[in-house]
């Protein structure tokens, strides 16, 4: 091992001990089920909104959005511009509304005025397959980063690496709570930007701080000269890919509205003006990030050399580090690259730890509790099945990651945010803003996206059939030789999104049920002013 790596070493082992720290510091405090799963409500809205940075701003953020800008230019911006205005539709219609009418869970909202069973149990579903879609993405990512740091490339490594990964999240959950995950975090936002700032000054430096500059040598290096710096490259090649670009970007836009683990953040604050608070603090540090990403992506594209990148793209952002130190072999870029690695796998830390947290609540709070003990397990049992599921999950992402490492992780995260957009945000909005809407809409609404969603993306080139015309290489979670993809888009938000929306009406004016004016205006007027949102929600 050499100086580099010895100092890559050094600064991960201290991120992990630091985020232990935390975790057991926290563990102390967690005495509660609202401590467990909400932080004791006590969180400030700023504290939230770097929270929520923290949480949203993932591996996919800055290492895939990076790659892809890096390989594919201004189509790889999109997924900046999609992620960025995403929060928009969670600020108007979901933050403070959610916020007031629900405890601890997304299917708090949705059960107060229908049957608890069927609702928790289609909520509590939807909430572990996106979390799970979303946990990929972290654990590849972490893969991907400490093979180049170690100078590595075997398999096993990786692996080894993703189990590893796996097993700290668990301990995080477990122990720590929603305070541990919270802290963790809050710390891993501000190295994060404090990171990022950093290569970005360094990048355009580099540039004589010109913009313009930058770009042109991003399209000169790139080798694809003006057509790098205009729309089409990636999604104009056919008019597949240009339904395939419609199809993302209305999951990037309507799908972080439904994301439970984003969901779940508007719980932790005390009133619903801290709600709204902390989704301005968001906005306004992942807005400046995502113009980080863009420099970073132009960057990596005008700087690193192309042959060093992995074909997806996920080591654009740390070998670009390690250029503008001063190259490969250089104490300043190994500084740099371990620098940057070290935050990257605090943010896979991060965003695995509220993940895992996220669907472990949902199958204990929503699933144990409200289905199989109708309402009646204590709070320390809740919190036993919590801690068990938190295992489970993790095992599921560890098993699953292993064969998705292939793909590129903002990728795999768009795919997420079409299942929640298809499942989740249908539900959600129906709920709020419709009086007649009942348990059958609910219910088809959450299945028939989610499974179409999921459904349509395992017929898709993203799991069989897609090869890399140049080295016929598979780009596929199947090897190459294996072809089922009859649906030819890669995301299938444009199909399965409108559908969740149609099987909710559908379910909805199909259904006998009686009309619930009545809870409709009870939760019309919690989801204003926050009364009663503190009592157990049952009926």
């Amino acid at each position: 091992m050499d100086g580099s790596q010895i100092l890559t070493t050094v600064l991960f082992l201290a991120v992990v001990a630091v985020t232990i720290g935390i975790t057991f510091w926290a563990s102390r405090q967690t005495k509660t089920a609202a401590d467990y799963y909400a932080g004791g409500r006590g969180f400030s809205g700023f504290q939230n909104g770097l929270a929520i940075g923290g949480d949203y701003m993932s591996a996919a953020s800055f290492l895939g959005i990076s790659g892809a800008i890096a390989l594919s230019g201004y189509d790889g911006f999109l997924y900046s511009i999609g992620f960025l205005v995403a929060w928009l539709v969670a600020l108007l219609l979901v933050a403070e509304v959610l916020r007031n009418s629900g405890r601890y869970t997304m299917a708090d909202q949705l059960a107060y005025r229908m049957k608890q069973r069927p609702v928790r149990l289609a909520a509590a579903t939807s909430t572990v397959v996106v979390s799970i879609f979303y946990l990929l993405a972290q654990m590849v990512g972490a893969g991907a980063l400490v093979a180049l740091l170690l100078g590595v490339e075997d398999q096993v490594v990786k692996n080894i690496v993703i189990l590893f990964v796996g097993a700290l999240m668990i301990f995080y959950v477990t122990v720590g709570g929603m305070k541990g995950t919270t802290w963790v975090q809050i710390v891993k936002a501000v190295l994060l930007m404090t990171g990022s700032a950093l290569i970005v000054i360094l990048v355009l430096a580099q540039f004589g701080f010109n913009l313009s500059e930058l770009l042109g040598s991003a399209a000169d290096a790139s080798g694809k000269g003006d057509a790098f710096l205009q729309p089409g490259l990636k999604y104009g090649l056919s008019f597949t890919s240009e339904l395939d670009f419609v199809s993302l970007g209305l999951a990037l836009v309507l799908g972080t509205a439904g994301l439970p683990h984003i969901l779940i953040r508007f719980y932790t604050v005390p009133t619903s003006a801290d709600a709204r608070k902390s989704v301005l603090w968001a906005i306004g540090l992942i807005g400046v990030f995502y113009l980080f990403t863009l420099v970073l992506g132009f960057g990596a594209a005008a700087l690193v050399d192309p042959s060093t990148l992995d074909k997806a793209g996920n080591l654009a952002a740390p070998l670009l580090a390690q250029e503008v130190g001063g190259g490969e072999g250089s104490v300043g870029g190994a500084v740099l690259l371990a620098l940057i690695a070290a935050v990257a796998f605090a943010t896979i830390l991060a965003v695995v730890a509220g993940l895992t947290l996220t669907s472990s609540v949902s199958v204990a709070h929503d699933i144990y509790n409200s289905v199989i003990k109708r309402g009646k397990a204590t709070e320390k049992e809740e919190m036993k099945v919590s801690r068990w599921a938190a295992a489970g999950i993790g095992l599921v992402a560890i098993l699953l990651a292993i064969p998705a490492q292939s793909l590129n992780i903002a990728f795999l995260v768009a795919l997420a945010f079409a299942v929640a957009a298809s499942a989740n945000l249908p539900a959600i909005i129906y709920n709020m803003f419709w009086a007649r809407f009942n348990t059958r809409g609910a219910v088809w609404s959450i299945y028939g996206g989610l499974i179409s969603c999921v459904g349509l993306v395992f017929f898709s080139p993203v799991v069989s059939g897609k090869v890399d015309p140049a080295t016929g290489d598979s780009l596929s979670l199947f090897p190459a030789g294996i072809d089922f993809s009859w649906f030819p888009l890669e995301n299938p938000g444009i199909i399965s999104i409108p559908l969740g929306f149609f099987l909710g009406w559908l379910g909805t004016v199909t259904s006998k049920e009686p009309e619930t004016a009545e809870r409709y205006v009870e939760l019309e007027v919690r989801a204003l002013t926050g009364a009663g949102s503190e009592k157990a929600i049952t009926h």
